[in-house]
């Protein structure tokens, strides 16, 4: 009930800090490839033993000139269960092995979770369709719903084959396709429809819309973002003056944050007033990740990079050279950052009376 859970942040966070305890380059091992790499092993549910003694990943790390992935990921692992913190990925893995290893458990759970329903199944990983099929596969009753045309997200582990073969898997499946779609005009369906009966492995559907026709679809291509941002300030201006819209009528939709730069300035340079939705969680703001840094530590005080965070903020003196032979000592005997904290001639750990005092100060604190 005290373990923690690290946000893609916190990961992110201890990966850069076993870089550089490892000597690595920074430059060379990006902490976010390896935490991607890191998370595809975990969403195939590939532990650190599993992937050391994997050839063809190790050939693959080779490739990419970054050997050390196996070590990164292997202290990662343990570090993580030093600081009694999961991430994201962890949740999966640790639940498929609970499962596996456990059967009283499993049996457990397939009672109390005796029929399944699982949405945008095409979204899934190697890890989620894993740990449904340990919860069914006695019984069979579970139902999915999904759009294999619809599978965009392979680049965060998402696996088609899931929904592909799903009919192999559970060979009693009934299949029951919506096809009419209620959204769109029939334009739009058929243009979409043009394109995905292009793939060469799907699930066969024929979509269709009863809206009207509608207009034809516009395609601009711009040779560089600034233009553009250009090209729909100046269709927005070309439309207030063709049909007196107001500013309110419009919205412009993009893929990422990082474009909404290009379109600002190209409505400020026009003079035309906008307001931007969404942007950065509340969550995620550093105030609010300090605050519950604090709430963390308290309820598990193993969490390392809850400590990282705050043991210096507010500002008390504690700087990166202590917080480095903290790091030392706990890694150098297999314990926790605050362990190490607790008893500094324990583990080694070498601090003169000034921050020593400080650092007592911030232990009674939390």
């Amino acid at each position: 009930s005290q373990f923690t859970i690290y946000d893609t942040a916190d990961s992110k966070s201890l990966l850069r800090s076993i870089i550089k305890e490892m000597g690595l380059n920074e430059k060379t091992y990006k902490p976010g490839t390896v935490q991607s790499r890191i998370s595809n092993a975990k969403n195939h549910l590939v532990t650190p033993t599993g992937y050391a003694a994997n050839k063809e990943a190790y050939e693959g790390d080779m490739a990419a000139k970054m050997p050390a992935i196996r070590d990164i990921y292997t202290r990662y692992w343990e570090r993580c269960r030093q600081a009694g913190a999961m991430d994201f990925d962890d949740l999966l893995v640790y639940t498929y092995i609970l499962f596996r290893d456990f059967p009283d458990v499993l049996a457990r759970y397939r009672e109390q979770f005796r029929y399944v329903l699982v949405d945008e199944y095409q979204d899934t990983n190697y890890a989620q369709h894993s740990i449904v099929l340990q919860l069914t596969k006695e019984n069979q009753r579970v139902c999915v719903v999904g759009d294999d045309a619809q599978s965009i997200y392979s680049f965060r582990g998402a696996d088609i084959d899931n929904i592909l073969y799903f009919t192999k898997i559970y060979p009693d499946t009934k299949v029951f396709k919506l096809e009419q779609n209620y959204r769109s005009t029939q334009t739009i369906v058929c243009a979409a429809n043009s394109l995905i009966e292009k793939n060469e492995r799907q699930i066969r559907k024929a979509v269709f819309s009863k809206k009207e026709k509608g207009e034809a679809i516009g395609v601009f291509q711009a040779y560089s973002d600034v233009e553009e941002g250009d090209i729909v300030a100046n269709k927005i201006a070309e439309l207030r003056r063709e049909h007196s819209y107001g500013y309110a009528d419009f919205a412009i939709l993009y893929r990422t944050n990082a474009q909404s730069r290009i379109f600002e300035e190209a409505l400020r340079k026009r003079t035309m007033p906008y307001k931007i939705y969404g942007g950065l969680s509340f969550y995620q703001r550093k105030e609010i990740k300090d605050v519950i840094a604090y709430f963390r530590l308290v309820v598990n005080p193993n969490d390392e990079e809850a400590f990282k965070r705050i043991i210096n903020y507010p500002a008390r003196g504690i700087g990166d050279t202590t917080v480095g032979k903290i790091i030392s000592a706990a890694t150098d005997n297999g314990v926790s950052l605050w362990a190490a904290l607790c008893e500094p001639l324990s583990y080694g750990l070498n601090i003169n009376k000034g921050t020593h005092t400080k650092l007592q100060g911030f232990r009674e604190l939390i």
